[in-house]
């Protein structure tokens, strides 16, 4: 039987259909982590509030999926050429020559400037929920297409357990949101999301590179000390899927263990009112220190003042107005 487009919401585990009580939502001040709107139940507030995600069933269609994987393997066999885009490769493929089209790319940032895949961002059924985060008015401010490969035993195609929150040099958190959605049917076999309910409401941890066997990717930092027997979530999704989660809450992914590559598209947004924060002495300023390096390397000039605030303004566009971009220039990250 063919699968029915329509969004509902998944609860935890299960999944369950909305009943006209359930979009009454009360006059309350109960809730820190989203906004007063007429989208969201007030169980699926609550919902979020108390985890610090939400998982909507089939809230993008088919269609878009397949327009989206497209553009991607088409910018990896390099038939189109999009500006500023961060392309980043899985470490275990790094070195190899002969590795063909989408199989080297593990990863595509910044695809602000293509306005294919930045037409995920602008999805109306998807904008209407990001509302409840960030408000009306907000910007794309990371973009990415995931394409995470089969894993070669290595181990490599892990993700570390860690808080998005530590990436970014803009506050209030309560007002970032990332939404990701599954182009495949994701599993724990493939490397499906792992999430550690309420870690949203704890502070952000110190983060550095795991001491892996086998290395890790660029970037890929995880929380100091992690402690694994933390509860988590295994978060399995069809295609079309869209988890939304707080920049706080704790979470990373598996290996993927089988023959195929797990695709996914996400963004994180910004209310247009976040600001700028310096870092310096606070636990990012490891990981602004490696970009502000990554950024002089780029640009053969070392002695180039850069700020971590100024890398993160490039990457950003605004969503309403598919016209007009943040920044006219950007900075090409080559991984």
């Amino acid at each position: 039987m063919a699968r029915k487009y329509s969004p509902t919401l998944q609860w935890t585990n299960n999944e369950f259909e909305k009943s006209p009580s359930m979009d009454v939502i009360p006059a309350t001040d109960e809730f820190n982590y989203t906004l007063q709107n007429n989208k969201l139940s007030y169980q699926q507030r609550k919902f979020y509030e108390d985890n610090g995600y939400l998982v909507i069933k089939n809230l993008v269609s088919p269609t878009k999926l397949g327009v989206y994987s497209d553009r991607f393997e088409k910018i990896c066999r390099k038939e189109v050429t999009v500006p500023f885009l961060t392309v980043m490769k899985d470490i275990a493929v790094t070195t190899s020559e002969f590795i063909p089209g989408e199989k080297a790319i593990a990863k595509i940032q910044d695809f602000i400037h293509d306005e294919v895949l930045f037409d995920y961002c602008c999805l109306p059924e998807l904008v209407e929920y990001v509302e409840c985060f960030t408000g009306p008015e907000m910007e794309a401010r990371h973009t990415m297409f995931i394409n995470k490969p089969p894993d070669t035993g290595s181990k490599t195609s892990r993700h570390p357990m860690h808080q998005d929150l530590y990436y970014f040099p803009f506050r209030p958190a309560n007002r970032i949101v990332c939404s990701w959605t599954a182009i495949v049917k994701v599993t724990k076999q493939n490397g499906c999301l792992v999430v550690a309910p309420g870690t949203h409401k704890g502070e952000l941890l110190p983060h550095c590179y795991p001491d892996w066997d086998n290395g890790v990717n660029k970037m890929y930092h995880g929380i100091q000390n992690y402690d694994l027997s933390q509860p988590r979530i295994h978060l399995e999704m069809e295609p079309g899927d869209t988890v939304f989660f707080h920049p706080l809450l704790i979470h990373g992914s598996g290996v993927n263990r089988t023959p195929h590559f797990r695709k996914s598209i996400s963004c994180h947004y910004a209310s247009s009112n976040c600001y700028y924060i310096d870092v310096t002495g606070s636990a990012q300023e490891t990981i602004a220190n490696e970009v502000k390096q990554l950024v002089r390397k780029r640009l053969g000039n070392n002695e180039i003042n850069v700020s971590f605030a100024d890398v993160w303004k490039l990457r950003s566009r605004e969503v309403k107005d598919k016209e007009k971009c943040i920044s006219t220039t950007a900075i090409i990250l080559h991984f």
